[in-house]
């Protein structure tokens, strides 16, 4: 007998019992078809049949199940009774399939949920928590008409919007310099007992303690201070905090220590915390906090942590997941056919601090990312390696971007940079060159659009110098000349508490140097309240900044504690989202000046005057997927005892992909958490319940069409549509 059979005798609890209960009692057809039914084959069908039946009553709906039907205009057709006919039957057309559940280190997971609600009801067994009764009961008050959706209105929108401030608020800038004077004066105390030294920042002699706090306020100015003096330490970190830790952070935080979990954070972003909280921003800082603070369910699964993107399992030589034949194996990730990602051998492996929810986190957990930035200072070797792998891109029939990331591609220093930017010049010349040779629709993409992906505006705007500034004008200047098009900064902000005058400035600045500043935001736990995000698109629109992507948290179980499920970015995509739609004909003066950023501050101010919008809804709300790329379209097909729902994925049908994409079929992934979890956890932070009561049941989701602005720009020539560096 299988461990899952086994599972199939143990009792459920009261509450499971209870909720059963009610189940039943709201649904009187459903109570007859398991009564009577003898078996949980019988149960299936007469469920089925009952299901069916309704679902036929609206022929969109009915051949959207079928698979006839695609796309989010069909989707728009389907009425919320739709939805929930569609999952049942998707739970019972894939009942008994087996799942490798990563989530649980790779132990088979079974789907059966109607088996389920027959033997509690005829053996009171199953082993289904609370949390699988919730979803069903959710779920079956919706087929029934019992649960509408209730659409958000501008109003609330706006009511949500205003619980989090910015950190351009006075009020809050005010308390981020108490926070500063804090930790200096601890610094400067430590420094005095020799507990902490550095051989670039020391005092003069005979420094008065008034002279001190003034010099290390200088030195604060500084990217290289915070690097310096960075936290790597629980004890640090509680101290830096005025001890405001609680003993159950503290001791997970040893346990994260006594694992080697690495950890990192810089004195100016610890100032974003609040230890004194105000009362005008209680859990404004929440987002912030837990991109700093580790979870029970990481430490636990530290060194169990399996790669989320097949990408990052590369042999050299051997294909990747996607089909690519690439140069190195941690040097250059690539998924589709016209982008490409470098990561350099330099401090750009490295970050301005460690998120607790990393998608590298793997890659720290094999030690190929870490914070020995004396380690990761590049070698001689680099500049011989460097022409090689931006060769791959000269050499390659599909590729016309570069994103520079790590780590993040900012930490490199000034002079890594211009070494880089050096090579692209002579790679794109080159890349040109080569065209001139070949016929049209023989002809290779030429680049045209270069990306750099860092968080150091947010982590440390300091990083983002007049120097700095230079070389980015100087590179953009000179690439613009050999027809490259588009030059972005792809930052990532998490929340609105993180837009402070510093990175205004910094924002400022990069915009200044001719480049276009788009942001990506990860969906996590608090950063997906009610509000929050809009907020944040608000508060960065007014700097000129787009919106781009934002992601679900990728990973599993290390995971848990951000992991926010698709469902609620489903709903914060057709309800919160849908108040910042641009119209059609504004987005072209965007995209027009996707080459003059400067303007794009005007711009979007124009806009929004215009159309009454809060902000520009200019991203995507996607997930990452292993080998597939980033897509929303999934239908819910399982739910597990535990009520982690099963959502089988296609990949997104409105950009090109690599060819294997067909051959490798649909991805099944399963959520760290149940709804009715996520739920409890922003419950426990004082979230309004009523607010998400339609999350339950948003259970597909279709991939929201790209932006035109985020579209590259048409060539003057015909490419070839041979794909080259490929392996299927």
């Amino acid at each position: 007998m299988s461990s899952y059979e086994n599972l199939d005798k143990i009792a459920i609890n009261v509450k499971s019992h209870r909720l059963l209960s009610k189940l039943l009692n709201e649904n009187p057809k459903l109570e007859k078809i398991m009564n009577q039914s003898k078996n949980e084959t019988e149960a299936l069908v007469g469920v089925k049949e009952w299901v069916l039946h309704e679902l036929k009553k609206n022929e969109t709906a009915y051949r959207y199940y079928q698979g006839q039907l695609k796309g989010a205009e069909n989707l728009a057709q389907l009425q919320w009774s739709d939805y929930a006919a569609i999952r049942i039957l998707d739970y019972i057309d894939n009942a008994g399939r087996e799942f490798r559940d990563l989530n649980l280190r790779g132990k088979v997971a079974v789907s059966n949920p109607i088996k389920l609600i027959w033997l509690g009801v005829h053996m009171g067994t199953g082993g289904a928590k609370p949390f699988f009764y919730q979803d069903m009961l959710h779920l079956f008050q919706q087929f029934s008409g019992k649960k509408e959706r209730n659409p958000v209105t501008r109003a609330e929108l706006v009511k949500w919007m205003d619980r989090y401030p910015s950190g351009l608020d006075p009020r809050i800038v005010r308390l981020r310099e108490e926070n500063r004077e804090r930790i200096i004066k601890i610094l400067i105390k430590k420094m005095d007992s020799g507990e902490i030294h550095s051989q670039r920042y020391q005092f003069k002699e005979n420094l008065s303690e008034e002279q001190k706090f003034l010099t290390m306020l200088e030195w604060w100015k500084e990217m290289t201070f915070h690097m310096t003096f960075a936290v790597r330490s629980p004890d640090l970190l509680n101290e830096l905090l005025d001890f405001s830790l609680d003993p159950d952070t503290m001791e997970i935080l040893y346990q994260a220590e006594k694992k080697k979990i690495p950890f990192f954070v810089n004195p100016y972003y610890l100032s974003l915390l609040h230890v004194r909280v105000p009362y005008f921003a209680i859990g404004a800082d929440l987002a912030i906090r837990y991109y700093i603070l580790y979870s029970q369910e990481l430490i636990h699964e530290f060194g169990h942590i399996v790669a989320w993107e097949r990408e990052d399992e590369v042999k050299p030589g051997e294909p990747n997941a996607a089909g690519w034949i690439l140069p190195s194996d941690h040097n250059i990730h690539r998924r589709y056919p016209d982008v490409a990602i470098l990561i350099p051998d330099t401090v750009g492996r490295a970050c301005g601090g460690l998120c607790s929810s990393c998608q590298r986190m793997y890659n720290f957990q094999r030690g190929l990312l870490n914070f020995d930035l004396k380690k990761l200072e590049p070698h001689k070797s680099w500049s011989e390696k460097l022409p090689e792998l931006i060769n791959y891109w000269r050499m390659d029939s599909q590729l016309r971007d570069i994103l520079i990331t790590g780590g993040d591609g900012l930490m490199s220093s000034n002079q890594s940079l211009q070494e880089i930017f050096a090579e692209i010049l002579v790679m794109a010349r080159r890349k040109h060159e080569d065209n001139q040779k070949r016929k049209d629709h023989e002809k290779h993409a030429e680049i045209q659009r270069i990306r750099i992906g860092t968080r150091l505006p947010v982590y440390l705007p300091q990083r983002i110098t007049p120097d700095l500034i230079k070389i980015l004008k100087d590179f953009k200047d000179e690439g613009s000349q050999l027809g490259i098009r588009q030059f972005v900064i792809q930052t990532h902000f998490e929340a609105p508490m993180e837009v402070t005058p510093e990175a205004k400035l910094a924002i400022e600045r990069l915009i200044s140097a001719g480049w276009v500043v788009t942001n990506q935001t990860v969906f996590t736990v608090f950063a997906s309240r009610r509000g929050h995000n809009a907020k944040l698109r608000k508060v960065l629109n007014d700097l000129g900044v787009l919106a781009y992507y934002t992601f679900t948290v990728k990973g599993y179980m290390e995971n848990f504690h951000n992991f926010a499920p698709n469902s609620r970015s489903v709903q914060e995509s057709a309800e919160e989202k849908s108040f910042g739609t641009i119209p059609e004909y504004m987005q072209n003066e965007l995209q027009d000046n996707m080459a003059s950023p400067e303007k794009i501050p005007q711009i979007i101010q124009g806009i929004k005057n215009k159309t009454q919008i809060p902000f520009l809804s200019t991203d995507r709300n996607v997930l990452n997927l292993p080998g597939v790329g980033k897509s929303l379209t999934f239908r819910t097909i399982g739910i597990t005892r535990y009520g982690r729902r099963i959502l089988e994925f296609d990949h997104d049908r409105t950009r090109k992909h690599s060819p294997i994409i067909e051959k490798m079929g649909k991805v099944v992934i399963i959520e760290s958490k149940s709804i009715a979890e996520y739920l409890k956890q922003l419950e426990d932070v004082g979230e309004d319940m009523s607010e998400y009561d339609d999350l339950y049941g948003y259970s597909i989701g279709e991939t929201e069409a790209r932006n035109p602005i985020f579209e590259y720009p048409d060539y003057d020539f015909f490419t070839t549509d041979e794909m080259t560096n490929l392996k299927i």
